[in-house]
């Protein structure tokens, strides 16, 4: 198991990179989710780089971000190659992005194939560099359920798409994470680790909400003290395969949740290593 923290928990604190690196380091997380935005407000100082990462013993997951796939395809293009270069500089084969600004089921045929079109055009960009693009199962998109997830990866049809598992968004959409996660397992590349006190709370997850910095975090919990069952699935999860994980943390007390957090996450790894 490969654990991270997402740099993306502490966009609305003031600690330099250097900090969360030393901060990561010292609770054992073995790497770090790069949040785009950063990735690139970083880009003008390129000693911060895979190199001076691994000088903490760490590594970059992944580089989260947003692919335009609603631009113009020079522009969805031009934003493709500077994450790719991006990516490159901090070591990672991994380019995380969400597919549509909209429900599946609220997606015409016509407005599905220009995104799987394009997804296309980025999958053959990045797997040219030695990278993959991840979608991410997220409301609101082309893999907002398992089905339309599954179909997305039957229409794209190419070995550079992946998917970022997201096991909250997945039981949000009413499935089963643990039987969602058996029909994708060959497909996931990287899971978010994130967890709800109740249904009717996920709306603050919502971007508009959970970016802003005076949102709602009502309904956030540390990850085994939420609805969604972390302990069973992991404890199934962890001999189906070899899991690199991010925990998404959007809630207060950020270093104290992560903590604990990564703490329990490693326990139960340890139950499962010992049970198989």
């Amino acid at each position: 198991m490969n654990l991270s923290l997402c740099t993306i928990s502490f966009r609305h604190h003031l600690y330099s990179i250097d900090q969360l690196a030393h901060w990561a380091a010292t609770q054992h997380f073995q790497a770090i989710e790069l949040w785009g935005v950063h990735a690139k407000n970083l880009s003008d100082q390129s000693h911060y780089n895979a190199s001076w990462l691994e000088s903490y013993g760490l590594k970059t997951s992944m580089l989260s971000d947003y692919l335009p796939l609603d631009s113009s395809i020079p522009d969805m293009m031009r934003e493709t190659r500077k994450l790719s270069t991006l990516a490159k500089h901090w070591g990672t084969s991994k380019i995380r992005t969400f597919v549509g600004r909209k429900a599946s089921v609220k997606t015409s045929k016509e407005e599905r194939a220009i995104l799987v079109e394009r997804i296309k055009m980025i999958c053959e960009y990045v797997e040219s560099q030695g990278q993959s693009i991840l979608v991410e199962t997220h409301p609101n998109t082309l893999t907002d359920t398992l089905a339309s997830t599954l179909q997305l990866i039957s229409e794209t049809n190419h070995p550079a798409l992946r998917v970022n598992f997201d096991v909250l968004h997945i039981w949000e959409s009413g499935v089963d994470p643990i039987e969602a996660v058996k029909q994708l397992q060959p497909h996931v590349s990287h899971f978010h680790f994130k967890n709800i006190s109740s249904r009717e709370h996920l709306h603050v997850f919502a971007p508009d909400n959970v970016y802003a910095a005076a949102g709602s975090r009502k309904g956030m919990v540390p990850l085994f003290e939420g609805a969604v069952n972390f302990r069973e699935f992991l404890l199934e999860v962890f001999p189906m395969m070899k899991v690199e994980a991010s925990l998404e943390w959007f809630g207060p007390s950020v270093k104290e949740v992560l903590a604990k957090d990564g703490e329990e996450v490693r326990k139960m790894y340890k139950i499962a290593e010992a049970i198989t």
